[in-house]
């Protein structure tokens, strides 16, 4: 037993690394939302680092993207072009009260995950034959849907409107650092995994679990946004939902009046 985990540790390491992102899942929690009533803008920087951290589903997709690259200069080309993207939309949705569904939102960006694992598998050629569409334009452009996402989960919390432009940028440098946190750890990992014969192995594999994965967001996310909106077809009335995180989602909604607000993986 000890012989075959120490055979497939990078890949075990790895996955522990995915499990531990789901078990502290990311959201707000009520105590972020009390604690932004008064919070500082050094506050909202370990708020968007928290996030970012425990993100799975931009976690997910990043490992996607970095999988197959192997030169720093790669790796920095594509992750700026993702952290462009959503700071766009974390800074302008946000600063312009601009929301959606986050279930449905949160639906998109599982799909993102999707993409990237059937594009890491070859699907485009393999599948439909035709050529990958431009990868650099394809990561900023789901940069622009994570940040989206990024913004509807900032919107539950009651923010002021003074000051507001600071504790975006603020937030937004917390998921920055946050991010490159989780990008040191996840391409350490990588290239220790891509030193073994395991890696050559398990490409296919890692790539159709991640797929995976997506499809379980995807199909998780559908689900919250079933029950919030036909809340009566799951047997239950909406006054007594009895799922603890739809009971979660249904108090995220209850925001002091006058305040900027609208689940930050």
């Amino acid at each position: 037993m000890l012989s075959v985990l120490r055979k497939y540790r990078w890949p075990v390491a790895i996955g522990m690394y995915f499990l531990c992102s789901f078990v502290f899942g990311h959201g707000m929690s009520e105590a972020d939302k009390a604690k932004a009533l008064e919070a500082t803008n050094w506050d909202f920087v370990e708020l968007g680092a928290s996030h970012m951290v425990t993100g799975y589903d931009h976690l997910l997709f990043l490992f996607g993207v970095v999988f197959f690259l192997t030169k720093f200069n790669d790796i920095v080309k594509f992750v700026t072009a993702f952290t462009i993207g959503h700071s766009i939309t974390l800074l302008f949705a946000t600063l312009y009260h601009v929301q959606a569904n986050y279930y449905l939102i949160d639906a998109v960006i599982a799909l993102t995950v999707i993409y990237k694992a059937f594009d890491n598998l070859g699907g485009f050629k393999k599948y439909l034959n035709v050529a990958s569409p431009n990868l650099l334009i394809m990561v900023f452009v789901f940069g622009l849907i994570h940040g989206f996402g990024l913004s509807t989960r900032l919107q539950m919390l009651p923010l002021a409107e003074e000051g507001l432009v600071l504790k975006i940028l603020s937030f937004n440098l917390g998921v920055e650092l946050g991010q490159i946190a989780v990008l040191a750890v996840m391409v350490a990992l990588l290239a220790g995994w891509r030193r073994t014969k395991s890696f050559t192995n398990f490409i296919n594999a890692a790539n159709v679990f991640l797929m995976s994965l997506g499809i379980l967001l995807l199909l998780q996310q559908l689900h919250g946004y079933s029950h919030e909106q036909h809340p009566d077809d799951f047997g239950f009335s909406a006054d007594n939902h009895l799922h603890a995180h739809e009971e979660m989602d249904a108090s995220s909604m209850k925001v002091p009046a006058k305040t900027h607000h609208d689940s930050i993986d």
